[in-house]
């Protein structure tokens, strides 16, 4: 078998989605998910101008050639539009060779660890009243771990905090991007409120996570680590940028609340130390940003020996391709922690279909061969390209801050 076509398809059914599709001389062909987001058109550039003649005529089954081919035949290793292509390109090698094998990528990664995958969903309001309304009910749709965000008194909605923040564009807006405003003492003030709230209202039953999207220094993360001890969190998630990685070791010292980290890692070595001092609880890398199946699975294998469990990163950017190789690996993978799904519009269904499969707070990959998701063409062709950018952070004095 050899491929003999690569195409970067690139479509916006509320979203904008870069896929590949690796076409072989045999009829297979596999799906990969290539998006970055507001930076979507350097990755397909990357993908047409570079990646994709480099491919035409190998075996599509050497996976680990090709990726190490990527990876280190461009000598400019790493980096987020690097490694999407290497990502997006993976993950359809993958889906070839389960499909090629008859079987769903989680066998192909030795099987089953468990019946299905514990998801959390996100609940938000601009009050803690409204905040708390949310999360009830994502707890009646039979969620059972809820991220929770509220917004800040004094603050104009922000991030995970205004109404349908998780869909549609999700806070991305055309043209330029949003200027968000944020002030971190409000912020760590407010946020206990917030817990004691849903703690005397739902008790100790749901599983509750909180996003502080990387704007705290170490000293602050370890202080509201601290006070939202007595409300037992699943995790606190992105408190500080971690490019000094030393920063996490102060967290550690001073809370016993779970760090979960990883979201924006491109590879291993973005969570090399992190891991290895246990320095967080859980790895959020995802299959579209950290070198698809082969560079998710090679991250958690690593972790595991240091008791640091999986917790792939999955909103609505995350296309439902990466979606259902996330699954997949959630379902093999022995240190499995918990899946990030913020779900997809009806469209995104209609353009992505699927074997992977929701009930309540869980998924399960389902049992097509490769990863089982599929793109269709001529319904995304009908919802081309829109430029669109995530939002910037200023503090109150005009700041640009960590967004």
């Amino acid at each position: 078998m050899k491929i003999t076509d690569v195409k970067v398809i690139v479509c916006s059914p509320g979203r904008n989605f870069v896929t590949v599709k690796i076409l072989t001389d045999e009829g297979i062909y596999g799906i990969g998910d290539g998006t970055v987001n507001g930076r979507e058109l350097s990755v397909v550039s990357y993908l047409q101008d570079h990646v994709a003649p480099l491919l035409i005529g190998r075996d599509p089954s050497r996976i680990e050639d090709i990726w190490q081919y990527l990876y280190r035949g461009a000598y400019w290793r790493r980096g987020p539009i690097t490694m999407a292509a290497i990502s997006a390109i993976d993950m359809a090698l993958w889906d070839i060779k389960g499909k090629v094998a008859n079987m769903p990528l989680y066998q192909l990664l030795g099987g089953a660890s468990r019946e299905k995958v514990m998801v959390y969903s996100h609940a938000q309001g601009m009050t803690i009243e409204e905040a708390v309304d949310a999360v009830g009910k994502k707890r009646d749709e039979g969620y059972v771990a809820i991220r929770a965000q509220v917004g800040i008194p004094g603050l104009p909605a922000i991030y995970g905090t205004g109404k349908g923040s998780d869909q549609g564009k999700g806070g991305m807006v055309d043209a330029l991007p949003n200027e968000e405003v944020w002030s971190t003492s409000k912020y760590m003030g407010h946020i206990p409120k917030l817990f004691a709230s849903l703690r005397d209202t739902y008790g100790d039953d749901l599983h509750l996570l909180h996003d502080t999207h990387h704007r705290l220094t170490p000293i602050e993360a370890a202080r509201l680590g601290k006070d939202l001890e007595p409300f037992r969190l699943f995790w606190l998630e992105d408190p500080v940028p971690a490019e000094l990685q030393e920063g996490y070791r102060l967290i550690r010292q001073h809370t016993t609340t779970p760090i979960a980290l990883g979201e924006i890692f491109n590879t291993i070595w973005d969570a090399k130390l992190l891991i290895e001092e246990q320095l967080i609880d859980y790895i959020r890398t995802t299959s579209v940003h950290a070198g698809g199946v082969t560079g998710l699975r090679r991250i958690f294998d690593f972790a595991s020996i240091y008791h640091v469990r999986t917790a792939c990163h999955g909103p609505m950017d995350v296309s439902p391709v990466a979606m259902g190789a996330n699954v997949h690996i959630d379902l093999w993978v022995p240190n499995f922690g918990i899946q990030e799904f913020s779900g997809y519009t009806p469209l995104m269904h209609e353009v992505f279909p699927h074997a992977w499969k929701q009930d309540g707070g869980y998924l399960h990959p389902g049992e097509a061969p490769g990863h089982g998701v599929d793109i269709d063409e001529t319904l995304a062709a009908k919802y081309p390209y829109e430029r669109a950018y995530l939002p910037v952070n200023r503090l109150e004095d005009g700041t640009i801050w960590h967004w």
